[in-house]
């Protein structure tokens, strides 16, 4: 029996978050894909911080959880059914994914940055209703648009950060050619250090990496940092006068350190999102120090300039992995990605599983 003719199975094991504090493992069946969607299954997936706050919130920002939600974006996996129609990758390439379906609306956008574009849906997002169920799960249908074939020597486990990587090279690509420039990175986890290592590629030539704790800061000189700061070390942050600043805590705390820490004339790129509503924080010192603050949201086509820099070894983000979990220890690996104390990205692995439970809440 051929791949294309290869009976699919019926339903899969999938985390889904059903209300704040109501994660599970539930057995989801599985839908007939469409003639332009390929089956993957899924080896790897990243927890975002999106992923946490559906779990503990019951939303993410303003996408408030109406109904359960298949959680994840950040995934990695190899396609066991190609598409109908013949188009993308084939039986047993190994794939990326971007999670990003860009939509227009009633709000303007430029057209080069679908980022932008009002209607855009996303992986495992509540933003819309009905919800966009994201790929934490053993199989999932996915537009070949969305899949990023891998070339050889990329091992699926760093594919996972892929999609962070990107949100982190976009960001970068907001403050221009950092080349030969003295960089600041307010908040080390994990879009923090993937910052870090990508700054290291482009060139910059001082890289300092700022955070409350020792872990992030560990894991982001082994990414790149030249120096480590406190971020209760506001005199030294102030001291830095860096050329650009990646501000990727996502908090008002952490703007304000960036405003002072860069240099007069130098560029702000805001990655980390705060939350809504007013924020405090030193606008008079931007205006009169001529800073440019400028936003950084998800990314474009960046994720092929990360997949090519993985290939070439020219970008080293594997550090940023610190834990690993199966599936059936879902809850377990949300509680350890949520203490960034301790832990970077923490991962959940699809595939090397014991029995898992698919009825109720995990205990």
């Amino acid at each position: 029996m051929s791949p294309e003719t290869e009976a699919l199975p019926v339903s899969g094991p999938a985390l889904v978050a059903h209300a704040a504090g109501d994660l599970r493992i539930d057995e989801v069946p599985m839908a007939r894909p469409a003639a332009d969607e390929a089956v993957v299954e899924v080896r790897y997936g990243g927890i975002c911080g999106s992923d946490l706050h559906y779990w503990l919130h019951g939303a993410a920002g303003e996408s408030i959880l109406k109904d359960p939600l298949v959680l994840g974006h950040e995934i990695s996996g190899v396609v066991v059914r190609p598409a109908a129609n013949g188009a993308g990758p084939q039986v047993g390439t190994a794939v990326a994914v971007h999670p990003a379906t860009p939509g227009p609306g009633a709000a303007k956008y430029p057209a080069d940055r679908p980022n932008l574009s009002p209607g855009c849906t996303y992986l495992g997002s509540a933003a819309r209703h009905p919800h966009t169920d994201g790929a934490f799960s053993r199989y999932v249908n996915l537009p070949v648009r969305m899949l990023r074939a891998l070339p050889e020597g990329i091992d699926l486990r760093t594919a996972a950060l892929i999609e962070p990587a990107s949100v982190a090279w976009h960001a970068v690509s907001r403050a221009g050619d950092v080349k030969g420039k003295s960089a600041l990175v307010i908040g080390s986890g994990p879009i923090g250090a993937l910052a870090v290592a990508v700054l290291k590629r482009a060139g910059a030539a001082r890289i300092t990496a700022v955070d409350l704790h020792p872990k992030p800061l560990e894991i982001a000189k082994a990414v790149g940092a030249d120096q480590v700061i406190n971020a209760a070390d506001t005199a030294a942050i102030e001291a830095v006068e860096a050329d650009v600043v990646i501000e990727s805590s996502g908090n008002h705390h952490g703007l304000a350190s960036a405003i002072r820490g860069a240099v007069r004339g130098g560029i702000v790129v805001m990655v980390g999102l705060l939350p809504t509503g007013l924020q405090p924080v030193p606008i008079s010192l931007a205006i009169t120090r001529e800073l440019e603050l400028k936003g950084s949201f998800r990314f474009n086509d960046e994720i092929d300039d990360v997949i090519a820099a993985l290939a070439d070894g020219s970008l080293h983000i594997e550090p940023v992995i610190t834990h690993q979990f199966p599936l059936a220890q879902a809850l377990h690996a949300f509680e350890v990605a949520k203490d960034s104390t301790t832990s970077g990205k923490v991962l959940l692995s699809f595939t090397s599983e014991g029995p898992l439970p698919v009825r109720g809440a995990l205990g």
